[in-house]
């Protein structure tokens, strides 16, 4: 399914052709570059620097607790999970095992537009790809998901509209 990019305001995409040619004009990876957050509840569009991304829209991480981490490597390993439960409380006690389940799905019931780690990484990943290529280069919109939704954020890649040819015509 096709993810469809809101209707954008002229000023907005005035203001998006020249965080463009920002991202165009870097000659090397900052963290002063722009990622562009488009609030669809208030259709606010305003770009934060790549190294403020994660303090502006924390990513969920908890998922990665090492406990938890563990108790999939078992499951993934072979063990019934019973046993992967119990080499887990063995290892890391029950009350940490405990507090690392209910923080990954006090998370995931509070919503957050399924922003985890792994996806911010991936933004990160693909915008430093990004950075190696030649101008233009995709400039990432990151637009949020509406509270309580459920839905996920979208992460679009915006490639630089081309110059017409129509001056060339006679």
């Amino acid at each position: 399914m096709a993810e469809t990019l809101p209707d954008l305001t002229p000023q907005q995409w005035r203001r998006l052709r020249s965080w463009q040619r920002e991202l165009d004009a870097a000659t090397q990876w900052r963290g002063d570059l722009p990622v562009v957050l488009l609030e669809r509840c208030w259709l606010r569009l305003r770009a934060v620097p790549i190294e403020a991304l994660a303090r502006e829209l924390p990513p969920d991480a908890s998922a990665e607790a090492p406990e938890l981490v563990h108790y999939r490597s078992l499951l993934c390993g072979g063990l019934e999970p019973w046993q992967a439960q119990l080499l887990c409380w063995q290892e890391y006690g029950a009350a940490s095992c405990q507090d690392a389940l209910r923080r990954y799905w006090e998370r995931q019931d509070a919503g957050n537009g399924h922003w985890t780690l792994a996806r911010y990484l991936a933004l990160v990943e693909r915008y430093r790809a990004e950075l190696q290529r030649t101008a233009p280069r995709a400039l990432p919109l990151l637009v949020t998901a509406r509270h309580g939704s459920g839905e996920a954020h979208q992460i679009h890649w915006l490639q630089p509209r081309r110059q017409s040819m129509r001056h060339t015509c006679a």
